[in-house]
Formats: structure tokens, C-alpha cells, sequence
């Protein structure tokens, strides 16, 4: 039986707001917690999310669609987008300097 109210505060069985946003993916919340030291261009001196590496104008858009499509379905791991997205990002800012 299904008791429906006006309180707009009404919580489900498990304790969340009905309104609540879906919840993030997560991979994508692993690609934008995950941090990297990239000692390059503007990111030098700072630790960076590989979430902002891969949106950064140091990845073609071809590749950054690739990686996440990789990721998403589980044939690259974190480590391996990590070390793409670095090598990348380090081999681009080197030819543009």
C-alpha cells in the first residue's frame, strides 16, 4: 500500500529526498577525485584532476572521447588513463614550448 503526502520533506525507505539529482557516475567520479602532479604548462606546481586533464585543450577531443569510452566500459583501467592522460599532456606542452 502506497500512502501518498503533501509534505514536501517526505523521504523513501531508504532515507533519500525523492528530488534528489542522479547520482553521479562512478567512473567519472573516480576521473575527477583522482589527482595527477603534472609538472607542465599551467598546471605546473599543481595537483590536477584527470577529469580537468582530459577536458584541457592539451587533449583533441577524438582522444579524450576515446579514453572515457574506454574507461567507461571497463577496458582501460584507472592507472592506464592515468598514464595516457599524463603522457599526453606532457608530450603536448613540450611541442608547444
Amino acid at each position: 500500500i502506497t500512502v501518498k503526502s503533501s509534505n514536501p520533506d517526505t523521504v523513501t525507505a531508504a532515507g533519500e529526498e525523492r528530488d534528489d539529482p542522479p547520482r553521479e557516475e562512478p567512473w567519472k567520479t573516480a576521473l575527477k577525485t583522482t589527482v595527477v602532479d603534472i609538472e607542465v604548462g599551467e598546471f605546473q606546481g599543481h595537483k590536477v584532476s584527470l577529469w580537468d586533464l582530459l577536458h584541457s585543450h592539451y587533449i583533441p577531443e577524438e582522444n579524450r572521447k576515446e579514453l572515457l569510452e574506454l574507461y567507461e566500459v571497463g577496458e582501460l583501467t584507472l592507472e592506464q588513463v592515468k598514464t595516457v592522460v599524463s603522457t599526453i599532456v606532457t608530450r603536448a606542452a613540450a611541442a608547444a614550448a
